[in-house]
């Protein structure tokens, strides 16, 4: 947002403050008073609004938009960044001051690609999620599937995760979970995806969706529009074997746990 409207969100705002201020608004800090206030990326905010908030946190107090009343507030501050904030100072793109206010108790939690046994719990969280919202009976995860989802390095983390998750359920037609990562390997160095690789991902999909079956009027090569003996041959060059796709349960399924994101 800009940050006038950053300003006008956490420090509220008096009717006429500006064009097109019809009413008085309470901001977030006022709101938290006596409680937390959590601030996402924190690194985004402007230089005006750091000084700001650095007062906030040193004095407890504000003003907002428009008004000259001083208000108090006893607030307790969780900032979050995916940036290292100590480069953005070190680059004069953050306060000094204000880093060393905030990085009271600081707490870094691993990116999802350094934590991969986490993969199986949320993966069978956001299915469980999904699914009883979708109202889709999703109980089982392929071993290849969730070794991709295992494999698969993250980028966005567990939104990404979660965002994959939930495009599954809901274009899956069976009670088995089949994934289309974001990206797959096989890729050459101008970006593109060689036709084998391209080729090897459809029909594994294609296997997961028919949990390994070739043949029959439910099976891959009924789907790929093509006959048995010629599925067969183009799996056997390209490597992939008719009966490894066997559904399991995974072993987090079986686990009552719960995440929070």
């Amino acid at each position: 947002m800009p940050p006038t409207l950053i300003e006008n969100e956490l420090f509220g705002r008096e009717k006429g403050a500006y064009t097109g201020a019809l009413t008085r608004q309470v901001g977030r800090f006022e709101l938290a008073n006596g409680s937390t206030i959590l601030l996402d990326e924190i690194s985004e905010l402007s230089s005006e609004l750091q000084t700001k908030l650095l007062r906030v946190l040193q004095e407890g107090e504000f003003e907002r938009l428009g008004s000259p009343q001083t208000i108090k507030a006893d607030i307790r501050v969780i900032a979050a960044t995916n940036q290292n904030l100590a480069e953005l100072v070190r680059s004069g793109k953050f306060r000094e001051d204000l880093y060393y206010r905030l990085n009271v108790f600081p707490i870094k939690v691993p990116p999802l690609r350094d934590r991969p046994k986490d993969i199986p719990i949320l993966v069978t969280a956001f299915l469980n999620e999904f699914s009883l919202k979708m109202g889709k009976h999703i109980g089982k995860i392929s071993m290849r599937t969730m070794d991709s989802l295992t494999r698969y390095s993250w980028p966005g983390n567990i939104r990404e995760l979660r965002n994959v998750i939930e495009r599954a359920v809901i274009i899956s037609n069976t009670n088995v979970l089949s994934v289309e990562l974001p990206d797959v390997s096989g890729r050459l160095d101008n970006g593109r995806t060689t036709l084998d690789a391209s080729m090897i991902q459809h029909i594994t999909h294609v296997l997961e969706m028919t949990n390994g079956v070739v043949k029959g009027p439910h099976g891959a090569a009924k789907i790929l529009g093509l006959k048995a003996s010629t599925l067969y041959t183009k799996m056997k060059r390209l490597g992939i074997r008719a009966r490894d796709n066997k559904s399991v349960t995974p072993r987090a399924e079986r686990q009552k746990t719960i995440v929070t994101s």
